[in-house]
């Protein structure tokens, strides 16, 4: 499918709008002959022969058609606008749609400030096209066409003469239209790059005035700003270039009919009141002439913005639904890797990942930085495909259970805690919004977060600023676990939650997860042995591999890399003392 089908999808289920639209267009085009024709009889029957019982029937027929042309143009541009606007709507709902279904691997490829600015900038353009220039440019056709049929009624060398420039106007058209195109991708391109890094700015600004950078940031930002300002000037020589010469062909035709048409009034050639039609006409003529330039303009930045906005929604996730999906409202929460591995960009994340986690089970997750722990819990939520092996849930492969029914089914407190701009209780209730507030503030003390949000100016209806500002990194991270909890899931996974919280508070946070053990299967991802000693099952990762497991104790007695971990936060203390 090309953009512009794409686009016409859209279109159509609005295009009878737009039919009836240019239709009320064509009867102000065509009605814009009447004042010409009837100025001329005017001058040439009522002034010329006296004829003044005509004079209220003319200026009667005028009013009439000026008041139909007013009614047809109004009506005509709150059709369009309609139509520009539903357009608009169904196409940013769809985009939005397809970005929320889009995988991991995507928005680790696509900037945030390039997908604004498709949602923004590239869609304004659009409805810019449906709401303005489609009739503009259907209503200067017509009023080109119009008067040179005109014209040619008057008399034939006048009109040989003034569509004379016509052939040149061609011409240009066709040349601005070559060149203008590339501009605005350019423009488009520096106008996302733009977009980017102000929203990787402001959203930064705690690092940007800790590191006290913001002379740094100002000279980058002003390098971007330059490459925009660039490209929009690049693209404005353009039609600088051009419109003037559509400008000098307009008032080339009016000299040639001042000039030619005075010596056929004086050769008696035409009539005076020939001669006041005509130049009635004329700007019929030239303004299609005048708005070439720009109308053109406007078409190039509206198949640029289809085109970008395109490529963008055509991309097709890597991990999709399966069509004949298993179906799993409830999951027990029996998890099993065979043999998993897991490569991007030729990169081996992990490899020949086996473990068994039976529901109920708790299961710790340690390791070096980069060894793979969040890739395993991304690969059980399907995040990311698996390169090799399989992951089970309750015996099925996920690659074969519906997406949502899975995802339902896992409550996870990520590492990167992202927190909305909403209510405290907004936040936690996000996977249940409809749920009571007595199960928003259980969960909340189930996370040891309730004393700190009673605290708060509003308590729970206190508004958090955007991804948690005015929260410490253990509130937020309290925040999340509570989220996770009151989604009440068969499978809990909880990716460094307590590593901003004291060592009190993780106890706390322990002693109430161990109220829900055996209600649901819980993966503890962490570097502190004390957030996972009491697991049912450890593994210990390195370089994407699994390179020990078992029980704390277990563990212990081994002597290898997690009796190292052990001994490096806890000294020589004795393992049956800790």
């Amino acid at each position: 499918m090309t953009p512009l089908k794409w686009f016409y999808g859209f279109y159509k289920k609005n295009q009878w709008k737009m039919i009836i639209g240019l239709i009320l267009v064509t009867i102000v085009s065509v009605l814009a002959v009447v004042k010409p024709y009837l100025s001329g009889i005017i001058v040439d029957d009522v002034i010329g022969k006296g004829r003044y019982d005509l004079l209220p029937y003319l200026i009667g027929f005028m009013l009439l058609v000026t008041l139909v042309r007013s009614v047809a143009r109004y009506y005509s541009q709150v059709l369009f606008e309609e139509s520009s606007q539903d357009i608009l709507y169904r196409m940013r709902d769809t985009v939005y749609q397809k970005l929320l279904q889009e995988d991991f691997s995507f928005y680790n490829k696509n900037r945030t400030g390039d997908l604004m600015s498709r949602q923004t900038g590239d869609m304004d353009a659009i409805r810019h096209f449906v709401a303005y220039v489609i009739y503009s440019v259907y209503e200067n056709a017509l009023l080109l066409g119009c008067a040179i049929f005109m014209f040619f009624t008057v008399d034939l060398k006048l009109a040989l003469l003034m569509i004379a420039v016509i052939p040149f106007a061609a011409w240009i058209t066709m040349q601005q239209s070559k060149k203008v195109k590339p501009a605005f991708h350019k423009v488009r391109m520096c106008f996302s790059s733009l977009n980017t890094f102000v929203q990787e700015n402001v959203s930064g600004n705690r690092v940007i005035k800790a590191f006290a950078k913001e002379d740094f940031e100002t000279n980058k930002f002003n390098v971007e700003n330059d490459a925009y300002r660039s490209a929009e000037l690049g693209g404005a020589e353009i039609w600088i270039k051009y419109v003037p010469l559509f400008e000098i062909l307009s008032n080339i035709l009016s000299v040639i009919l001042m000039f030619f048409g005075s010596i056929m009034v004086v050769t008696k050639d035409i009539t005076m009141g020939n001669l006041v039609t005509v130049m009635g006409y004329l700007w019929m003529l030239t303004n299609p002439l005048r708005m070439v330039g720009w109308l053109v303009n406007d078409v190039q930045r509206f198949t640029t913005s289809v085109e970008k906005i395109y490529t963008t929604y055509s991309e097709e996730p890597t991990v999709k639904k399966p069509e004949e999906a298993i179906s799993r409202k409830h999951l027990h929460g029996a998890v099993e890797f065979q043999n998993v591995s897991y490569k991007a960009d030729d990169e081996d994340i992990i490899q020949n990942i086996t473990f068994q986690a039976k529901a109920g089970q708790t299961i710790g997750v340690i390791g070096s930085t980069g060894s793979g722990k969040s890739t395993i819990m991304n690969l059980l939520c399907r995040f990311y495909d698996v390169t090799d092996g399989s992951v089970f849930v309750d015996g099925i492969d996920v690659r074969d259970m519906d997406l949502y029914d899975l995802r339902d089914n896992i409550g996870m407190a990520m590492q990167d805690v992202f927190l909305f701009s909403d209510t405290v209780e907004g936040n936690i209730a996000y996977g249940k919004p409809d749920c009571p507030f007595e199960k928003v503030k259980e969960a909340a003390i189930m996370a040891d977060a309730n004393h700190f949000i009673e605290k708060m100016p509003d308590g729970y209806d206190t508004i958090v600023g955007e991804r948690g500002v005015g929260l410490s990194g253990g509130q937020k991270q309290r925040i999340s676990l509570a989220r996770a909890l009151l989604k009440d899931p068969s499978i809990l996974i909880l990716d460094d939650t307590t590593s901003a919280v004291d060592m009190e508070t993780e106890s706390y946070i322990q002693t109430q997860l161990d109220k829900i053990r055996n209600r649901c299967t819980i993966f503890i991802i962490a570097y502190r042995i004390s957030s996972i000693k009491d697991a049912d099952h450890i593994l210990v990762l390195d370089k994407g591999r699994v390179i020990e497991q078992g029980t704390h104790k277990e563990l212990l007695a081994n002597d290898g890399y997690y009796a190292t971990v052990f001994r490096h936060q806890y000294g020589n203390l004795p393992s049956m003392e800790y």
